[in-house]
């Protein structure tokens, strides 16, 4: 076989090579195109990276972040000022309620036999002062009649001294006369006797006159009981009349019952909690910000917050107050960093942030909810 034979197609000892179909594609790869958009999405990326960076630093560098907060508010304790048993608990779990609502209801009928007990004691004890409120009745009337009477004693006590002088002045002048003996001795003796006589009339005036004194004193000390005795019988009945009060429990705010602890038929004691109210005004954001955070937190500083329970809703705030000490001193083991071993850990401080924008009612901010909480420090 020859050479030429060779170049068309012809091989020894095997078929010839059929002829490629006309239009069909070459097996042998193409240039790569695509690589010449590889540099410009890097380029991209990078572009992209950092402007993430750059925005993230940013905002970092004038805002403090902290995901440790959540919505607070005023939970108010609802206790028994008396004990008894419950007649009626006219709310249930999660019932909201108005200001001044009647929540419970206690057994009355002890306080009020003892609101009847105290008004009759009253009673007595203004009888006694002479049926005035003001405990100025027969006692002080009686208290008037023996100071006139002292003042007639008084009286009486001048016109007895008068009578000592003029028998002392009857007696010197008939001593003369009895030492000339113009007179009788009789006389003489006579006038003495005028004068002893008035002496002792004047003595007697005197003590009428203390004793008279005297009892003023104890009709004044009898008023001032009258009126202890009347001020304590008022007592007794308005403190009677309190404690019938009491067996009627309010709300002391609007808002939710929670936690009820009483039911009907129940004995209560003084003190104890009945349930709770949880306020639905004065809400307020706790937010515990790390001790490295606070050098840039100040009172008043614009605040987004982030609500996890409603897929991060925001809400609009700002810084009330600063706490004057780190949330760890409140526990009910404080730290002791002077004994043992030392371990370093970052301190975390309360921060109270005002709401001033909240959701709506159909979004109600409840207390206990976790937020986002974003400080702007610019």
């Amino acid at each position: 076989m020859t050479t030429r034979a060779l170049q068309d197609g012809e091989t020894e000892g095997r078929a010839p090579l059929p002829p490629e179909p006309s239009g069909a594609t070459s097996t042998r790869p193409a240039p790569a195109k695509s690589r010449s958009k590889l540099p410009l999405i890097l380029g991209l990326l990078v572009l992209l990276g950092g402007a993430w960076t750059f925005k993230t630093v940013s905002y970092a560098r004038t805002h403090e972040s902290t995901d440790n907060a959540t919505i607070d508010g005023h939970v108010l304790p609802v206790l028994a000022k008396v004990g008894g048993f419950v007649t009626a608990v006219k709310v249930g779990e999660n019932d909201r309620v108005q200001a001044g609502a009647t929540l419970v209801t206690i057994d009355d009928r002890e306080y009020t036999v003892r609101l009847a007990q105290a008004e009759a004691d009253f009673a007595a004890a203004s009888a006694s002062a002479g049926g005035r409120g003001n405990g100025t009745g027969q006692a002080q009337a009686m208290v008037a009649t023996a100071s006139a009477q002292s003042a007639v004693q008084s009286a009486n006590i001048d016109a007895a001294r008068a009578q000592v002088v003029k028998a002392d002045a009857d007696l010197a002048r008939y001593a003369e006369l009895a030492a000339k003996n113009i007179i009788s001795q009789q006389q003489l003796d006579a006038a003495k006797a005028q004068v002893a006589a008035t002496r002792a009339q004047l003595v007697a005036v005197q003590r009428q006159e203390a004793a008279a004194g005297a009892n003023v004193a104890g009709m004044q000390a009898g008023v001032r009981l009258a009126e202890a005795r009347l001020g304590a019988a008022r007592a007794a009945r308005e403190n009677a009349a309190l404690q019938l009060s009491f067996t009627n429990i309010t709300s002391p705010t609007s808002g939710s019952v929670s936690r009820k602890l009483v039911e009907i038929g129940q004995l209560v004691n003084a003190g104890q909690t009945l349930m709770n109210i949880a306020s639905d005004t004065g809400l307020f954001v706790t937010a515990n910000f790390k001790e490295t955070q606070l050098a840039t937190l100040r009172v008043g500083q614009g605040v987004a917050l982030n609500v996890d329970a409603y897929d991060g809703a925001k809400i609009e705030g700002a810084v009330e107050s600063i706490s004057a000490a780190t949330g760890a001193r409140f526990t009910l083991l404080p730290p002791d960093n002077a004994s043992g071993n030392f371990t370093k850990v970052v301190q975390r401080v309360p921060v109270r942030i005002r709401i001033t924008k909240g959701l709506g009612a159909d979004r109600p901010l409840r207390i206990g909810l976790s937020v986002m909480v974003h400080v702007s420090t610019k």
